[in-house]
C-alpha cells in the first residue's frame, strides 16, 4: 500500500511539474543591433546638418571615433560578409596575452604549407613568437596564424579562444572558423564587428606595436635574416595613420580597417566587400571622420567590451551515503523552486490544486492503510 501511495503520489507532482496546460509558447523579441537602432539600417546612416561621407564602393562601412566609441556614419553596419585576412585582428587580440612573445616556435609541415599570403616559414625552431605576431600582422602570413594557433595548444582550442573573445567584445556578427581569415562556410564578421575588434586591439600596447610597425627583420635559417614589411600602404600615405589590417579574397573581396591619429583623435575606419581600389577612399573617409567628431550627433557607439567572468568555484567533493538537505528544507526543493519558477499563473493555480488534491489522496490512503494494518494484528 505504501508502494502505490508513493507512487501515485509522484504521478500526480510529475504531471502538476509538468508545466503549463493551456496556452502556447511566445516566441522571443528580436534583440535591438548592437550599438543603437540606427545601425541595424542597410542604407546609408549619417548625422543631421553635415555633408554626406564621400562615395565608396564598399558594401558595408563603418565610421567611429575611438575615444569615445561614437559611431559618426555607417552604411549596413551589422551586414555579414567574409572578413578575409581582417579576422587576423581578432586572432592577434586574442592570442597575444596568452602565449609568451620569447618562446621559440619549430612550426609544424601543415603551418608551412598553408596556402595565400604567407612570409615564407619553414619547419625549424628558429622563430620566436614575437616573430610570428609580426609576420601575422605585417605581412599577413597565413603560415603564421597556423603556427600561432598551434603554439596556443591546436587549431580547435584557438578557435574556441578567438570565438569567447568576439562574444567578450559583444562582436555579435563575428564567427571565426580558421585563424588566418581564409574563406570558411559559415564564417563572418560585419564593419561594426571589425571597428570593435579594432578599437580593443589599440588599447593593447603590443597589438599597437604589430600593427604600426612598417619593416622588421625576420628570421632565416642558417642564422640569417630577411626584411618584411607592412601590408597597411597608407602607413606611407596617410599622416596619423597607426594600423590596422587589410585583407581580400576572390569571395570576400577587399576589406580594411584602418585607424589614424590626429590633433591627439583617433579615428577608425572599417570597410567590406570592396569591389575595387580601396587606398584612395579610406582616407577621404578618415578625412570625413576627423572633421565631423565633437561636432555632430553619433547615430550610434561602439560598445564597451563585457566584464571578464570571475572563476566558477569547484563544487564541495561528494560525500558517501545518503545527502542531507538542510534543516528545515527538503531534498526536492531546489527541483520545485524551479517548476515554480516555470509556471504561468494559470498552471501554478492548477498545480496547487492537483498537489493538494494528490497530497490529500495520499495521506487518506495512508491513515485506511494504518488502520488495516492494526486490525489484521489484532
Amino acid at each position: 500500500m505504501w508502494t502505490k501511495l508513493v507512487s501515485t503520489t509522484a504521478l500526480l507532482t510529475a504531471v502538476t511539474l509538468a508545466g503549463p496546460l493551456t496556452g502556447a509558447a511566445h516566441a522571443a523579441p528580436t534583440p535591438p543591433p548592437v550599438g543603437g537602432d540606427s545601425l541595424g539600417s542597410r542604407g546609408l546612416v549619417k548625422p543631421a546638418g553635415i555633408k554626406a561621407p564621400p562615395k565608396t564602393k564598399a558594401t558595408s562601412y563603418v565610421i567611429a571615433d575611438h575615444e569615445t566609441g561614437q559611431v559618426l556614419a555607417a552604411r549596413n553596419a551589422h551586414g555579414r560578409y567574409l572578413p578575409a585576412s581582417t579576422l587576423k585582428m581578432l586572432t592577434a587580440l586574442t592570442l597575444i596575452p596568452k602565449l609568451d612573445k620569447d618562446l621559440t616556435v619549430k612550426p609544424s609541415r601543415n603551418a608551412v604549407n598553408q596556402e595565400g599570403s604567407a612570409v615564407g616559414l619553414r619547419s625549424t625552431p628558429i622563430y620566436k613568437v614575437d616573430d610570428l605576431f609580426k609576420a601575422l600582422m605585417m605581412s599577413s602570413g597565413n603560415d603564421a596564424a597556423m603556427a600561432l594557433a598551434e603554439t596556443n595548444g591546436g587549431l580547435d582550442r584557438t578557435m574556441a579562444d578567438m570565438n569567447a573573445e568576439a562574444k567578450r567584445l559583444q562582436a555579435n556578427d563575428t564567427v571565426a572558423k580558421t585563424p588566418s581569415g581564409l574563406d570558411k562556410p559559415g564564417q563572418s564578421s560585419s564593419a561594426y564587428d571589425l571597428a570593435l575588434i579594432a578599437r580593443a586591439g589599440l588599447a593593447n600596447a603590443e597589438f599597437r606595436r604589430y600593427i604600426s610597425t612598417k619593416t622588421a627583420k625576420f628570421p632565416a635559417p642558417k642564422k640569417k635574416f630577411y626584411e618584411i614589411s607592412n601590408h597597411n600602404k597608407l602607413l606611407w600615405r596617410y599622416k596619423g595613420m597607426i594600423g590596422v589590417k587589410n585583407g581580400w579574397t576572390s569571395k570576400a573581396q577587399g576589406a580594411f580597417v584602418g585607424a589614424a591619429t590626429r590633433n591627439g583623435h583617433t579615428i577608425i575606419v572599417s570597410i567590406m566587400k570592396h569591389t575595387g581600389y580601396f587606398w584612395d577612399e579610406v582616407p577621404e573617409l578618415l578625412d570625413w571622420g576627423f572633421t565631423a567628431r565633437g561636432k555632430v550627433t553619433p547615430v550610434g557607439r561602439l560598445v564597451d567590451p563585457l566584464p571578464v567572468q570571475a572563476p566558477v568555484q569547484q563544487a564541495a567533493p561528494l560525500v558517501s551515503g545518503p545527502a542531507v538537505a538542510p534543516s528545515g528544507t527538503s531534498a526536492a526543493q531546489p527541483l520545485l523552486d524551479h517548476a515554480a519558477s516555470e509556471q504561468t499563473a494559470t498552471s501554478r493555480t492548477l498545480g496547487s490544486a492537483a498537489i493538494g488534491g494528490g497530497l490529500l489522496f495520499g495521506l487518506i490512503w495512508l491513515g485506511y492503510g494504518i488502520r488495516r494494518r492494526r486490525r489484521s494484528r489484532l
